[in-house]
């Protein structure tokens, strides 16, 4: 099943990914953005921080209250917003939680030829590693609160170009 990205100005990329799951309420929305990013395997957090950093050149902060270096923009009790912002690209993940799930879009709007370019080649990642790094986080959750049998493994996904 393909869902949509939730609507999003001046967005030039939006692709959505959700898991369907019992417990996507035995976390805020905030906390499942720390348990997606920095939840990761360590082989897995150092390829992407290196990405990020490196290739799409986010400025990512040390603040502790940052989620794996990401500004936290907003967050209440159904979505919590994360930002990054470098000079080829700024980018918008959006956790969104309700009763049967938890979706994660990710809207990306480019500074020129060269981010559009750049972000072409990182979506192709992007849409392998964040719906592996969501289904994970999944998983941990039911683990810890011991819900053996849900199956959390659905995830679907959307993807929208202007």
């Amino acid at each position: 099943m393909r869902i949509p990205a939730p609507a999003a100005d001046r967005a030039d990329h939006a692709s959505a990914f959700r898991a369907v799951t019992a417990v996507s309420q035995a976390r805020t929305p905030r906390e499942w953005t720390r348990i997606v990013f920095e939840g990761a395997p360590t082989p897995l957090a150092v390829f992407v921080r290196f990405g990020w950093r490196n290739v799409l050149r986010f400025r990512l902060s040390d603040s502790p209250a940052s989620v794996a270096g990401w500004r936290l923009a907003d967050a209440d009790e159904d979505s919590a917003v994360l930002e990054a912002h470098s000079p080829l690209l700024e980018a918008r993940n959006v956790a969104f939680v309700d009763d049967d799930g938890v979706t994660w879009a990710t809207y990306v709007r480019f500074h020129g030829r060269v981010g559009r370019a750049v972000w072409a080649i990182a979506a192709r990642l992007h849409h392998v590693v964040l719906p592996y790094l969501l289904r994970r986080a999944v998983r941990r959750t039911e683990r810890s609160l011991r819900l053996g049998g849900v199956n959390a493994t659905s995830v679907t996904s959307a993807t929208v170009r202007a």
